[in-house]
Order: structure tokens, then C-alpha cells, then sequence
């Protein structure tokens, strides 16, 4: 057995040749590679997408060691995009994987071209660029799937699924809804975000409850629960391509 049909052995197993065949020409679009978005991605090429663009700007640093899917000590200062892309490459050398070491913005959606995917996927942490790209993705052909706030969190069994508007408990959800309100713009359509409703305080932070690394207000997180969000976007699509279209 040649060894690309061999490595998906045994999802075909389960899925069937000619879903098998979708999903290897299915186009996905994943904004942001981070603690959710590196383990999504991982687990789309896995199950054998064959066409994912990554979009993210940033560079590994040593504060995403402990759940970002590509970030070890040695891949420091690299570009996050192009460090995934060869990791994927590793596992699906006959994948086609676009790596855009860029960042989402209004400014920017039109260059994206959104409505050349069949899927988009949302891991983006900026509560503006988020807002706008889920806005933005509601109008196109292609499905959305969102990530909701990952950080915080602890319990795996917590972690599910709903509607957006049906998101209850998260502290992003209810800041992109107020947003919305707010300038009285809204999702052309509905959308299926992962989520907790967990939220923990940040027992190692400041007397103020914040704490600043490299610039920036964070929050604290554990890989496992990253891991499962990212995991149940990728899961998400699949799913999705396994059922028949009415």
C-alpha cells in the first residue's frame, strides 16, 4: 500500500472511501495558530485535509512552551505558520498547506479571498479582528466555526459546543455579543462556537489580578484544554463533511 492511502488506513476505515475523497478536497481556512489553532490544525491534516491555509503573525515565544502544538525551545523566534506548515508536511507531505505569516484585520479581510473555502475556522484572540471576521465569514458560502475564550480553564468535561447565541458562561462570547449590540451589527447567519463556561481566577497574578508578559494583559492555560477546543473545531468540520448536505 503506497504510503499516502496508507496513513489514512485507518479513518477510511471508519469514514468510507468517498468521504475520505471530500474531505481530501475540501479547502479549509484556519486564522490563528495558537493554543487552539496548532492542535486544530494537527488534527485536520491527521484526518486527511487536503487543502488548509494557516494565517497568524506572530513568532514562537518562550511563553507559548506550554500548549501551543509547535512551540518548543528550539523553534523560538520562528514564525509560528511556517514552523507548523513543515510539522504538517511531516505527516501529509501531499497535503497543499498555504502558511500566511499575516495578521486578520478589517483592513485586510478582502485579501483573504473567504469565499474560495469551504470551511472557516475562527482562533483568533483579538476581540476586534475576531468580531470582524466573524461577521465577515457569515457572509460567505464556506461554514464557520469559532473558538470561543480557551483560557481559564481546567476541566475537559466542561468543554462543548452551542450555537453563539447560545454560549452561555463565557466572558468572550458576552464582549463579541455586546459588541454586536453595540454597533448594531450581527452575523448573517448562525454559527457553532466550542466553549466552557468554566471560568478560574489567575491564582499566580498580581494583588489586581492581571498578569503581563511581553507586552500584553494574559490570562493563565493549560495545554489539555486548548488541546480539546482546538480538537473539537477540527472534529467539527469533519463531522460536518460526513453528513450529507440536505
Amino acid at each position: 500500500m503506497e504510503t499516502g492511502k496508507e496513513i489514512f488506513q485507518r479513518t477510511e476505515l471508519l469514514l468510507g472511501t468517498e468521504t475520505m475523497e471530500r474531505i481530501a478536497q475540501c479547502r479549509v481556512i484556519l486564522f490563528g495558530v495558537g493554543g487552539v489553532g496548532s492542535w486544530c490544525a494537527e488534527s485536520l491534516i491527521r484526518s486527511g485535509i487536503g487543502h488548509l491555509t494557516i494565517v497568524d503573525n506572530d513568532l514562537v515565544c518562550a511563553s507559548n512552551v506550554n500548549r501551543q502544538l509547535m512551540a518548543t525551545t528550539r523553534t523560538i523566534g520562528q514564525p509560528k505558520v511556517e514552523v507548523l506548515r513543515e510539522r504538517l508536511l511531516d505527516i501529509n507531505p501531499s497535503a497543499r498547506i498555504e502558511a500566511r505569516h499575516e495578521i486578520y484585520t478589517r483592513e485586510t479581510a478582502g485579501d483573504f479571498q473567504l469565499d474560495a473555502y469551504d470551511y472557516i475556522i475562527d482562533a483568533i484572540d483579538s476581540l476586534e479582528h475576531k468580531c470582524h471576521l466573524i461577521l465577515h465569514a457569515c457572509r460567505m458560502h464556506g461554514r464557520l466555526f469559532s473558538s470561543m475564550g480557551a483560557a481559564l480553564k481546567m476541566d475537559p468535561t466542561a468543554i462543548r459546543v452551542a450555537e453563539f447565541w447560545r454560549v452561555e458562561g463565557c466572558p468572550l462570547a458576552r464582549a463579541l455579543r455586546n459588541r454586536m449590540k453595540r454597533d448594531h451589527t450581527f452575523p448573517a447567519r448562525k454559527f457553532q462556537c466550542v466553549f466552557s463556561p468554566e471560568v478560574l481566577p489567575n491564582k499566580g497574578a498580581t494583588p489586581d489580578g492581571q498578569s503581563v508578559v511581553e507586552g500584553k494583559r494574559i490570562n493563565g492555560t493549560l495545554c489539555h484544554a486548548t488541546a480539546i477546543f482546538g480538537f473539537t473545531l477540527a472534529g467539527l468540520v469533519i463531522q460536518d463533511i460526513t453528513q450529507e448536505r440536505k
